[in-house]
């Protein structure tokens, strides 16, 4: 057992790391920030055993900045789904998101819609999703809609010696679909990459914590790369 969870962690680690984007340059600005996440995501089943297949979600970040001293970014993700079956989703939510330094030179709030498909599947190596999702961006710093596309892949692997925990990478790239007048070209907006542990408190509570790093592609300044401390917590119900 031990050696089959060896050799799950030997490829992964490697993969998730080889992933991250390879494009910084001199010109690119560089900061340490730490991103915490609370996300609920339940079953309407408890009003009543006939809506158990209709769902919600609630999502709160904090996003500290310039080495972590300043609040840089908040953000608030509600949502309603239906689950299609134990594996498949189906989701319409709206986020609220107030940025300011380093991501900006003016502080803005941004209002979004989105629409989501999330799958997740038990394998051989670990739990696997996929979350495929479309926003469209409203900012009070333009009166363009800024449509945007999102991939997430994730494997959470389970550690044979800790069951508790296990070991988790993630990526999700994100594509500008139009060039609005406020964010910038169209094509591709940023990279993230994670490689942490997750640790199951119970059944409804866990926690992942590990380092994200974060490429955002800026048409008319230097690029930005974060090396970000992400702490989550999820809560599932």
């Amino acid at each position: 057992m031990k050696y089959r969870s060896n050799q799950r962690l030997r490829w992964l680690v490697p993969a998730m790391l080889l992933s991250a984007p390879q494009l910084a340059s001199a010109e690119s600005l560089e900061d340490f920030q730490t991103w915490g996440n609370v996300t609920a995501v339940g079953s309407f089943g408890f009003i009543d055993p006939k809506f158990k297949s209709f769902r919600f979600w609630l999502e709160g970040q904090g996003r500290f900045g310039e080495d972590t001293s300043r609040l840089s970014q908040s953000m608030v993700r509600p949502a309603l789904g239906y689950a299609i079956n134990e594996n498949a989703s189906v989701w319409l939510g709206y986020a609220w998101i107030f940025t300011d330094r380093p991501f900006t030179g003016r502080r803005f709030d941004e209002n979004r819609i989105w629409q989501q498909f999330l799958w997740t599947q038990k394998t051989a190596l670990g739990t696997f999703t996929s979350r495929t999702r479309l926003e469209q961006r409203f900012a009070e710093t333009g009166s363009d809609v800024g449509w945007r596309f999102r991939q997430f892949v994730k494997l959470s692997v389970p550690l044979d010696f800790a069951p508790d925990f296990s070991l988790v990478g993630w990526e999700e790239i994100f594509v500008r679909i139009n060039k609005a007048d406020w964010s910038g070209d169209d094509g591709f907006d940023q990279n993230r990459v994670f490689v942490g542990l997750g640790y199951n408190l119970n059944k409804e509570i866990r926690t992942e914590v590990g380092y994200m790093n974060q490429y955002i592609r800026r048409a008319e300044a230097p690029d930005r790369i974060s090396h970000i401390l992400s702490v989550n917590l999820f809560l599932n119900y």
